[in-house]
């Protein structure tokens, strides 16, 4: 039945034209409004869907030039200070005293700011200009000393508190149910504490935002007295707006991550102050010694203590060696098992690495106008048809030698897998715009259409299941698109990255929709997330997923650091 309403409604008469182009809001928000907190990276940058696009989300929204005639919920207003703070005066005395007033606010505007992240259900609330859920007062400690002070100030008063790193969380993980104090790192904990060329590591602070990160150990001839240039390898799509130990405490992978690896594989050491004391794990490469505080704290998500300062494995940059490339396969099954072979092959793995399933590959193909010109007559010719067809793109890095062979390598296994040689310009044409992309979500925000992600870790022998359980449960939903990919390979299995557009009228339609997601996602044998962290938005499902037994070890954990419970209360669903 939906799907006969759904094909009903893409034929009805409706108005479109191939040159219509929305008036997209292009214009900067006044820096106190509601869209200053939600709108995507920089407030002079923006980004809008191509007419390729644009097109495609009109089609299979069933959606008409009509619908994208007047905007609306743009969060121009103002937010008004009329949310009082609970915390009593002599309390806000106290935490001036340790940070000054300089760095202490009371306001509605800023404690919204810093407890809001950039999930579905973030935007939602605030393009309703609904206040809910913030802190009671925001700090931005200048070091680690004032850290332990506040800290030690909450855990006496029980007063819950809250991290802020570069606010790019979509799992819920900023928000404070409970109010409290909202510590924001960025601003002050940003310096770099140690470089050691010789070990091949560095120290920062948790608030340093990843593009200072990156160009530092980029430049690190000139800036650090290097013999060369390195680079960190970790590059999320919230790179430009995410910081190095938000990356940490929510364990996050970057684009990169099957050759650098996972942020888990990039930590040496840690140093937290918790309200049961402070403590740095040893940056030994390895030791036999018990069970590693360094893996316990990873992914702890502001839980157990307050991150400070990490120390990173970093790598040789050298991006003269770097290899672009890209194949197209007849069907998903072919792309999956070239990829497979690929991770399994002992050759080495390239670094950026993508398959996309066949709606992803035809909707990137229109977006980035590949499907019209010399690589579109080309796919014709060799019969890779829209629907079935996927694209595999990537990029080798490394020394030079290792480059070229794994590139060698890569081409025999497409080949012998039928994928079909694009040269490396899709993947250029992806690389350009990799930070950009999530600009366009305001602007199809501002007409009402919905864009989410949801992703979770998955064995080789059980992606299919996933894979077509979770798309299917998605596809169900009237108008709906469903994108899906996989961006970070291991030997024994991958991700699976779903991206679902549709037109939803309010926040609890919605709610009710990306639950369901996620119950299917954990029901087909998916991790909960991959690399978006737990949140509030995981947390109920996290008993049922990791079971009683483990979830009590994290329980044991919460109350020896935490015993009064004012860490990031509901993180982790602890």
């Amino acid at each position: 039945m939906r799907k006969q309403n759904r094909e009903g409604i893409r034929n009805q008469k409706v108005t479109r034209s191939a040159d219509f182009i929305p008036e997209w809001k292009e214009n900067i928000s006044d820096h106190q409004s509601f869209r200053s907190i939600f709108k995507w990276g920089a407030k002079d940058e923006f980004k809008n869907p191509s007419q390729g696009f644009f097109s495609v989300i009109k089609q299979e929204l069933g959606l008409s030039d009509d619908d994208f005639q007047t905007p609306s919920k743009l969060g121009e207003t103002i937010v008004e200070n009329s949310c009082k703070t609970t915390m009593n005066p002599e309390e806000i005395t106290l935490f001036e005293n340790i940070v000054g007033k300089e760095n202490c606010f009371i306001d509605t505007y800023d404690r919204l700011k810093y407890s809001t992240g950039k999930a579905m259900e973030d935007i939602f609330d605030l393009r309703e200009e609904k206040i809910e859920n913030i802190s009671d007062i925001v700090l931005h400690p200048k070091n680690r000393e004032e850290i332990q002070k506040i800290l030690e100030l909450c855990h006496t008063k029980k007063i819950p508190l809250h991290v802020y790193g570069g606010g790019s969380s979509v799992t819920l993980g900023l928000s404070c149910p409970r109010g409290g104090v909202t510590l924001v790192m960025n601003t002050h904990m940003n310096k770099m504490i140690k470089f050691s060329e010789i070990n091949r590591t560095i120290t920062v602070e948790a608030g340093m935002m990843g593009p200072v990160y990156e160009e530092l150990l980029n430049n690190a001839p000139v800036k650090l007295d290097a013999n060369n240039q390195y680079t960190g390898g970790h590059f999320p799509q919230s790179f430009e707006y995410s910081t190095v130990g938000g990356w940490v405490v929510t364990l996050g992978s970057g684009q990169a991550s099957s050759y650098y690896g996972d942020v888990y594989d990039l930590i040496v050491s840690q140093e937290y102050i918790t309200p049961k004391g402070s403590f740095k794990t040893h940056d030994f490469p390895a030791t036999a010694t018990g069970p590693k505080i360094n893996d316990i704290m990873k992914g702890s998500e502001g839980c157990f203590g307050v991150l400070v300062a990490v120390t990173m494995k970093i790598f040789k940059f050298q991006p003269k060696n770097s290899k672009q490339f890209a194949f197209m396969f007849p069907k998903f099954e072919n792309a999956v098992n070239a990829v497979r072979q690929i991770s399994q092959s002992d050759s080495g793995m390239p670094s950026i690495f993508r398959v996309s399933d066949p709606e992803e590959t035809d909707i990137a193909l229109k977006m980035y106008n590949l499907d019209k010109n010399i690589i579109g007559k080309v796919m014709g010719l060799k019969g890779l048809k829209p629907g079935s067809r996927c694209l595999l793109m990537g990029q080798t890095d490394g020394d030079k030698a290792f480059s070229n062979n794994l590139l060698k390598q890569i081409k025999k296994i497409c080949s012998k897998n039928y994928g079909s040689n694009l040269s490396g310009y899709p993947m250029r044409k992806w690389y350009k715009g990799r930070f950009s992309d999530p600009y366009m979500r305001d602007a199809l925000n501002d007409f009402g259409v919905l864009i989410d992600t949801l992703e979770a870790s998955v064995t080789w022998e059980n992606l299919e299941k996933l894979y077509h359980g979770v798309r299917n449960h998605i596809k169900q939903h009237p108008n709906t698109i469903c994108m899906t990919h996989a961006s970070h390979f291991y030997d024994q299995g991958t991700n699976l990255y779903f991206i679902f557009i549709t037109k939803m009228g309010n926040i609890d339609e919605f709610r009710t929709f990306q639950r369901s997601i996620i119950e299917k996602i954990e029901e087909n044998g998916g991790s909960l997330s991959h690399h978006h962290g737990v949140g509030r938005m995981m947390a109920p499902l996290m008993e049922k997923h990791l079971g009683k037994t483990q979830m009590d070890v994290l329980k044991a954990l919460k109350k020896h650091f935490d015993p009064h419970n004012i860490m990031n209360p509901g993180g982790l669903g602890l």
